[in-house]
């Protein structure tokens, strides 16, 4: 893993699946949010904060077991990042595929 990536494990919880028993698409975009996010400050994670432009999911197969999410800043500018990343289940299937764009702020400055 480089510093450009960030890894996320989300846990199959009662709490994190909807009527089906499958993990809720929103909880994955939360999920997804929050590990492209931190790969987008991943170069100064204790100086940066990153605030979400836009994030794009597909939904490509259920999540039923514990998830491993994994993202990867692929562009970082000055103050505006893209990522993509990755959902997979415990079987290594990918369940969700997304990507996103950040804005960087340096929480010293605001």
């Amino acid at each position: 893993m480089d510093l450009n990536t960030c890894l996320t494990r989300l846990p199959l919880k009662a709490d994190n699946v909807n009527s089906r028993g499958v993990v809720h698409g929103g909880v994955l975009m939360s999920a997804l949010d929050f590990t492209l996010s931190a790969a987008a400050r991943s170069n100064a994670p204790l100086e940066l904060s990153a605030v979400t432009i836009e994030l794009t999911a597909h939904f490509l197969n259920e999540g039923k077991s514990d998830l491993q999410i994994e993202g990867r800043c692929i562009r970082r500018g000055k103050s505006i990042t893209f990522c993509e990343g990755e959902v997979r289940d415990g079987e290594g299937r990918v369940v969700t595929t997304a990507r996103g764009v950040f804005k960087l702020l340096d929480i010293q400055r605001g």
